[in-house]
Formats: C-alpha cells, sequence, structure tokens
C-alpha cells in the first residue's frame, strides 16, 4: 500500500481518475502519430510553439476569470511553474518531435512507457514515498520493454551499445517529463485550468529560443495546410485535454500511480501506427509491451499489497 504521501481518494474519484489517465494516454499515444505525419508539413519547434500558442489562447477565452482570481496563489510560485512549463512542456515536445525524424512511432509510444520507473525514483527522492519490490519489479519491466525497443530487439546492438538516436531523445525526453510528474505534487492549489494557462504560457514563451535557433540553422518550414491542421489537432487532444486531465489525475491519485498509466501510451501508440502509418509491429514489439504491460500489473499489485 502506498504510504501517506501518496494521494488517497473515494472510490468514485479513483475511478474518475483512471477514466481521466486512460483519455490522456490515448492522446499521448495519437502524439506519436500526429509527430510523424508533421514531417515535411511543419518544423519541429515550429510545431512545439504552434502547439502551445494554441492551448493558451484557448485557456485564455475558457479560463481567464479563473485565471484572475488564483492569480494571487499563482504570481509567487511564477518561478517554479515557468521551469515546470519550460521541462516538462516545451524541452520535452522539442525533443519528441526531433525524435520523430529518426525513429517509428512505435517504439516513440513504447518508449514512453519508461516514464513510471523515473517517476518512481523521483517521488522516492523528493517526498521518500515508500516503494515496495512489487513496484520495482514493476518498473524493471518496463525498463526491460524500453531496452528490447531502443535495440530493435538485436542483442549484438544492445551488447555494442547501439541506440538508435530517435529512441535516446525520446528517453531524455521521458525524463523530464517524469521530474514534470513528481513537480506536480508541490503545484499551487489552484484550479486545473489556471495551473494549466500558465505552464502553457510558459512554454510559448521558451519556445520561441527555440524557432529562432532552428530558423538561423536554416531547418525552420512554415505550416502546409495539413501543417495546420496537424497543429490544432495536437494543440487539443495532447496539449490541451490531455494535459488537463493529467492534473486532474494527479490531484486525485497522486503522482506515483498517476504515471502507471503512461504505460497505456505505447498500446494506443502502437495500434495506431500500425492502423494509420502502417508501421511493422514485429515480434519485439509485442515482447515490449507484454512487459510494459506487465509492469503496470506489477505496480498496481504493489501499490494495494
Amino acid at each position: 500500500m502506498a504510504s501517506g504521501n501518496e494521494s488517497t481518494a473515494p472510490a468514485g474519484s479513483t475511478a474518475r481518475a483512471y477514466a481521466l489517465l486512460i483519455a490522456t494516454a490515448l492522446f499521448w499515444g495519437a502524439n506519436a502519430i500526429f509527430g510523424k505525419l508533421a514531417i515535411g508539413e511543419i518544423s519541429p519547434m515550429a510545431l512545439v510553439a504552434l502547439r502551445w500558442l494554441g492551448a493558451s489562447l484557448l485557456l485564455a477565452l475558457i479560463a481567464h476569470n479563473q485565471l484572475r482570481r488564483e492569480w494571487p496563489l499563482l504570481r509567487p510560485r511564477l518561478p517554479f511553474l515557468s521551469a515546470m512549463g519550460m521541462l516538462g512542456f516545451t524541452a520535452f515536445n522539442a525533443l519528441f518531435y526531433v525524435a520523430a525524424y529518426h525513429t517509428t512511432a512505435v517504439n516513440i509510444g513504447i518508449i514512453q512507457g519508461a516514464m513510471p520507473i523515473f517517476v518512481l525514483i523521483g517521488v522516492y527522492i523528493a517526498y521518500r514515498t515508500r516503494v515496495t519490490l512489487l513496484q520495482v519489479a514493476g518498473a524493471l519491466a518496463t525498463l526491460t520493454g524500453v531496452v528490447i525497443v531502443g535495440s530493435g530487439g538485436d542483442l549484438a546492438r544492445l551488447a555494442a551499445l547501439a541506440v538508435n538516436l530517435g529512441d535516446a531523445m525520446m528517453v531524455a525526453a521521458c525524463v523530464l517529463y517524469a521530474g514534470y510528474t513528481v513537480g506536480l505534487r508541490t503545484r499551487p492549489q489552484v484550479s486545473p485550468l489556471s495551473l494549466l494557462a500558465v505552464l502553457a504560457g510558459a512554454a510559448v514563451l521558451t519556445s520561441v529560443p527555440l524557432v529562432l535557433i532552428e530558423a538561423a540553422l536554416g531547418r525552420f518550414q512554415f505550416p502546409t495546410a495539413t501543417g495546420w491542421a496537424i497543429a490544432g489537432a495536437v494543440t487539443l487532444l495532447p496539449s490541451f485535454l490531455a494535459q488537463l486531465f493529467f492534473i486532474q489525475g494527479v490531484t486525485l491519485i497522486g503522482p506515483g500511480r498517476a504515471g502507471v498509466f503512461i504505460n497505456l501510451v505505447p498500446v494506443f501508440a502502437s495500434v495506431l501506427a500500425v492502423v494509420f502509418l502502417k508501421e511493422p509491429f514485429e515480434a519485439f514489439h509485442a515482447l515490449a509491451l507484454g512487459l510494459v504491460l506487465g509492469g503496470i500489473w506489477l505496480s498496481e499489485r504493489g501499490r494495494a499489497g
């Protein structure tokens, strides 16, 4: 059983959190598909900036009253929240969309299953939350699955530490987002909409230098019609709804338990990649997914045990 540092909630709230986190995983799984579809339609940093600009405008329309009311609670935490937005939104997405140029959507989705191992480590370091042996076993199962994907199922590549660049970038992105997840535990006690508005605003500001660097390197691509459609879809689903659902899920059941549901991302990403991108799904992908799902089961058993 999780210690007192993990959030507990009535059964109804727990069920709601599970539904929110499953929807979050679906939208993030779809983001891997959007990342691949964006190639040739919009450059990575332009997509990062547009998705958070769109989310910020959307939030400004629907959350301005809450934001104004809760601003006294948010203002003292602006440096912290700016760092959260930069790492969890801007830097994570920058690595994510560049990784799409170097690896498959299936791999991107499966590697996102690595987040819970970093979340478990983070909550232990930050809050000394008790981690059970079953949770450790679940995290190790997930990590093993990620290693299998990163090596392409080739033990010789694994022995030589020959990891695909895109896969390595995704691992780094997962570390950043795990830190953001842990940081949500100490967020200001404001509504999810107000919090997301500030985080998205920070993401917009911190994405501007990346766009300028991309332009200076001659790699900026103005979006095509398809690129605009992708930016709109990314704004609504993984940027707005998924982030809002995730914040609410963490609030209801805590970062350690909520982080486990990120393991569902590879399931959704794999199915969507095979159906919409016609990417191959090989035996080592199936093995990795089995390990990821086994990690979910072990982690939940460890929490309840």
